[in-house]
């Protein structure tokens, strides 16, 4: 177990460092000279050559990389260049609300779209598993943007029931919580179902219904836990959808995280905010896949760690 911890950890390192030359190389393909473009039209030329040598733009893009390593080892992502503050601050501000709107999305998706699937494989072509079907191609085909609006327009406007934007109470949560969760719970749904139909004609299904076993501890102990393991592995990769997600949905919502951070960012031109947010967001996919890696054997005892 620790030694496949220590070769994942070791196998995320360039992962992460090709993220970040990325991120820096993107600079570089900007038209124009970017220090200018930060400042602005009223910027003279020795602040924009304070700024371009306060980021290095004045030196090789391997120079640049290996400077910005070394500041990142010390935990330094910059400072923004609007704002002023550092952008270490900016984050840790901004990162609460993000973590918070994700987790509700994740909770929220595996508790409505794994149930769905289970349910949807129980009853195989019913009323009820076309029923799934047909609105988990719905919620996958509609753009998360056009979801959220049409959820402000009902229940805002016009029920009243939910405020349409804004961080404050738990109410605050529902909506924006629901819109970036449609798309995850549709994709649980039919991931489920599918694997669930595969699980339920083997052997060893046949085998506990001959000796007994009800269909409910059929379906939940012996066919979802092993038909789980594809199913957590969607559920990491559409972590990274959410994580995406989340820039539209809390722009639509006006939700104070991460992702409306880096939409700010990016029409204020402060590349040095918008580098450090998608540094952390690359950074929580890796960890959140990790994370997937290490549960596969908590679900199915057969897998062992090397």
């Amino acid at each position: 177990m620790t030694r496949f911890l220590v070769r994942r950890l070791l196998a995320a390192v360039p992962v992460v460092l090709g993220v970040v030359l990325l991120i820096m190389a993107t600079i570089d393909l900007i038209p124009g000279d970017p220090a200018a473009l930060m400042l602005g039209e009223g910027a003279t030329q020795e602040m924009v050559e304070r700024l371009r040598k306060s980021l290095d733009l004045d030196q090789p893009l391997p120079v640049r990389y290996v400077r910005y390593l070394g500041r990142l080892a010390q935990g330094d992502l910059g400072r923004s260049i609007r704002e002023g503050r550092r952008v270490n601050e900016e984050i840790a501000d901004v990162w609460p609300a993000t973590a918070q709107l994700g987790l509700a999305a994740l909770a929220l998706a595996t508790a409505v779209g794994i149930p769905l699937g289970v349910l949807s494989a129980r009853w195989p072509y019913s009323l009820f598993d076309n029923l799934v079907r047909v609105v988990s191609l719905f919620g996958l085909s509609m753009p998360i943007f056009w979801t959220g609006i049409v959820l402000i327009v009902v229940f805002s406007l016009w029920l009243g029931w939910l405020p349409a934007g804004g961080r404050g109470t738990w109410l605050h949560l529902v909506l924006p919580a629901v819109t970036l969760a449609t798309p995850t719970i549709a994709m649980l749904a039919r991931m489920t179902r599918s694997t669930m139909l595969e699980v339920l004609r083997e052997d060893y299904i046949r085998t506990a219904r001959a000796k007994g076993a009800g269909q409910r501890r059929v379906l939940v102990h012996h066919a979802l836990r092993n038909a789980l393991i594809p199913v957590v592995t969607v559920m990491g990769l559409q972590t990274g959808q959410l994580l995406g997600g989340a820039v539209l949905t809390e722009t639509v919502f006006a939700w104070p995280g991460i992702g409306r951070m880096l939409v700010r960012a990016i029409f204020a031109r402060d590349y040095v905010l918008l580098q450090g947010g998608v540094l952390v967001l690359a950074v929580t996919f890796v960890v959140i896949n990790l994370l997937v890696d290490l549960s596969y054997a908590a679900l199915d005892p057969r897998i062992t760690y090397r």
